[in-house]
């Protein structure tokens, strides 16, 4: 048993909290909007005012946090993690984060004897729910091994990818392919409307020719499904927009993650953030001209 910290319980920090505290650990919480944490403080949870006072009480803290800035703020700012953290304290991020900050904020907490280590997870809400994640982690492999029982709680197949910043890349180039072979459908499938091919029996087609391996969730797509959604387009584009970074830092072309970024970008500007990121189908159709 180990006295974990938990910080950013939303869509899928509630669930794989709530699963570190099934796994018999003592679980301090913490989130900008102390509703979220009901269910978790009635799981057996204790609520912290703050990050600094869950690093204060814990040995080990895990973030759960939409992007970069918001994991900066939690680790470095007013009342963070760094303010109430003693020399030992071990942090792992889930968040999706750039290699280069993850470098930046471990040295930082490094100077107060703090580990840090970048940590994603992929495989969704309904992953977290069911603590099938898969965990991608960089950095300290001593401290990997001393509480991979706690990422366990969360993750079915719990990889360590070696030095710092690997687990943030592992994620992004994942994500470079599920988002991006997402949006190469679309883009697929507006061109067949827009010839006069229809887009349910094109999909039939894919489903068991040489596509199918990159055909998934076609019913949301059918049935123009985008609300509700777990994962939002915002979100989608955060992470592609990433990936363009990490391909411009190393001085690589990414042509293909940039046209996934363009057209991801391009519909969360005419208001379509908060919608399943396949919802790009709306924007896509709008610049062909194709009506349904």
């Amino acid at each position: 048993m180990s006295d974990v910290g938990f910080i950013g319980v939303g869509n899928i920090g509630n669930p794989m909290c709530a699963n570190v505290i099934k796994g018999g650990h003592n679980v301090v919480v913490h989130d900008l909007v102390e509703a979220q944490a009901e269910n978790l403080i009635e799981l057996g949870a204790t609520w912290a005012e703050s990050p600094a006072a869950v690093a204060a009480q814990t040995e080990v803290v895990l973030t759960s946090l939409p992007g970069p800035p918001e994991v900066t703020t939690v680790l470095r700012g007013a009342d963070g993690i760094l303010e109430g953290a003693e020399p030992g304290l071990v942090c792992f991020d889930l968040s999706t984060n750039l290699p280069s900050t993850v470098k930046l904020l471990a040295e930082r907490a490094a100077e107060q004897g703090v580990l840090f280590l970048d940590s994603p997870v992929s495989n969704g809400v309904q992953g977290a729910i069911d603590a099938t994640l898969a965990v991608m982690v960089g950095g300290d492999k001593a401290a990997f091994d001393a509480y991979r029982h706690v990422l366990e709680c969360i993750g079915s197949h719990v990889f360590h990818m070696g030095e710092l910043g690997m687990g943030a890349l592992t994620k992004i180039t994942n994500n470079m392919v599920s988002i991006g072979s997402g949006q190469l459908l679309i883009e697929a499938l507006v061109i067949a409307e827009a010839a006069g091919l229809d887009a349910e029996q094109a999909v039939e087609v894919m489903s068991v020719a040489s596509a199918q391996n990159y055909v998934r969730n076609t019913s949301t797509l059918l049935e123009r499904n985008f609300e509700d959604a777990p994962f939002f387009l915002q979100w989608a584009a955060k992470d592609v927009s990433l990936a363009v970074q990490v391909a411009r830092e190393q001085g690589i072309p990414s042509p293909m993650a940039s046209a996934a970024s363009d057209m991801l970008n391009r519909a969360k500007n005419r208001g379509l953030g908060m919608k399943s990121p396949m919802a790009t189908l709306l924007s896509a159709e709008e610049d062909a001209g194709v009506s349904h």
